[in-house]
């Protein structure tokens, strides 16, 4: 009778979200996009319907088997500059309330918008009309704990003490820091755009963060005195993690089309643990030089390596540098990252440690070699070789400012070989576990989504 009564209660919960419509507004890039919609994923296999408005001025690749969010692409010509957030705004301004105003003609309640952290005045847009809001953070909490004393005066820029210490956080070379904090002359307005973040953020109704409990339980712990914290990651498809939602098997929307067949073909033609996987984002531009760097590296190394290489800067690439380097090298122009990360031939990932990678990487259970180039990288990288041990860091040679061949080939050996790189892979299976548990069913991560689901049906 019980077990009868649970499941009448389920269904009646179930019933109730279908009428519920949450609308999620991204930034139109791959690593703010790609966690908001597989949040999205997650909400929608609750029984929620959710529209994801995706507002730029390239349409991007849809997967077939995502079919779960209803994708509305909003042409508008955004150059990504300056103007940028205030031409977004003004576009969300206009096409927000004639979403909900149709949504709502068509017999759906919606009730809240879940929106990029980056985008504060989405908040303002909602209460005006009479809808709940909620950013997510597709920054780690310990960057924007950062962000966050820089917002609220406790730590001034530039920045004069060394170390740099902040509650919940170990202590902080400069360079450990975002590069907004410590490169302003190349940043100038970057650094009050990421600290605007806080600007509104005790009128959220809720706040979502990619990342898990134990991960950063210290920092988490002190925020979540003053905000009304929701931890939800790790945000990568479920099929790396467990079977609940099916077809979840990439998250569904791509800024450019991957080359799914030939990077599976040759993965599987490798041995297990024999290649080193390189890809530095979707944002990331490496000069001609650095890039020499690199090629010269994979091209003497002993091992197999696979390589993301933007179409865009093929050409920096030596020249013959792909027929030369065929039979122990492939070099895409895109790929599913989490697809080549889950398999078996991977031994290491060289990265450019954004935190949508970081987090697939230590979901996945694979060790890291950090070469951060700016943003939150450089704080993500100090964390992956000192705090997570799950990988270690390049060393920038002093001299020319960029990392030479040489630190790239030895990085990629302490993660592939001898006793540190045993530890490393150790960690690195630790924190895989323990990122499976946060989202299994009854997980940290798995609870905060089903009381939110809860408090959505009230």
């Amino acid at each position: 009778m019980l077990q009868i009564r649970k499941i009448e209660l389920q269904m009646g919960s179930e019933e109730r979200a279908s009428e519920t419509q949450i609308i999620a507004i991204p930034i139109p890039y791959q690593g703010h996009f790609s966690p908001m919609l597989q949040l999205s994923n997650r909400l929608a296999s609750k029984g929620f319907k959710v529209t994801l408005l995706y507002i730029s001025e390239t349409e991007i690749t849809k997967s077939p088997n995502n079919t779960s969010v209803n994708v509305q692409f909003i042409s508008e010509n955004i150059e990504k500059n300056d103007d940028f957030i205030q031409k977004f705004y003004d576009t969300l301004s206009r096409e927000l309330p004639e979403t909900v105003a149709k949504l709502s003609n068509s017999g759906y309640r919606v009730s809240c918008v879940v929106y990029d952290s980056l985008l504060p005045g989405v908040l303002e847009i909602a209460k005006k009309i009479g809808i709940a809001g909620a950013p997510l953070f597709t920054m780690s909490c310990s960057v924007s704990k950062i962000f966050e004393t820089v917002y609220k005066g406790k730590l001034n820029v530039p920045i004069e003490q060394r170390p740099v210490l902040i509650d919940g956080l170990p202590p902080l070379d400069i360079f450990d820091l975002p590069s907004f904090l410590f490169d302003l002359v190349a940043y100038p307005t970057s650094l009050k755009f990421l600290c605007n973040q806080f600007m509104n953020i005790s009128d959220a109704d809720w706040i979502f963060f990619n990342t898990f409990d134990s991960l950063e339980n210290k920092v988490l712990k002190l925020m979540e005195n003053q905000c009304k914290i929701i931890t939800v990651g790790p945000t990568i498809p479920l099929v790396y993690l467990d079977k609940r939602i099916e077809n979840n098997k990439d998250y569904g929307l791509n800024l450019f089309k991957p080359e799914i067949e030939s990077c599976k073909k040759w993965l599987d033609s490798r041995e297990t643990c024999s290649v080193v996987y390189v890809s530095y984002g979707s944002l990331t531009v490496m000069s001609e030089k650095q890039m020499e760097e690199i090629a010269s590296c994979l091209k003497s190394s002993n091992h197999y390596f696979l390589w993301v290489v933007r179409e865009s800067e093929l050409k920096t690439l030596p020249s013959n540098f792909v027929q030369e380097t065929s039979e122990k090298g492939l070099v895409v122009s895109w790929c599913h990252q989490l697809e080549v990360l889950s398999h078996k031939s991977i031994s290491c990932f060289v990265t450019h440690c954004g935190w949508n990678s970081t987090m697939e990487a230590l979901s996945l259970g694979v060790p890291m070699v950090g070469m951060p180039q700016w943003s939150d990288q450089t704080t993500n990288a100090k964390f992956i070789a000192d705090v997570w041990e799950v990988g270690v860091r390049v060393k920038i040679d002093d001299e020319e400012r960029m990392v030479k061949k040489e630190e790239i080939e030895k990085c990629i050996r302490e993660v592939m070989e001898g006793e540190k790189a045993n530890e490393i892979r150790k960690n690195s299976k630790k924190w895989k576990k323990l990122a499976k548990e946060a989202i299994d069913e009854g997980g940290t991560s798995d609870r905060n989504i089903q009381e939110f689901v809860a408090k959505m049906m009230l």
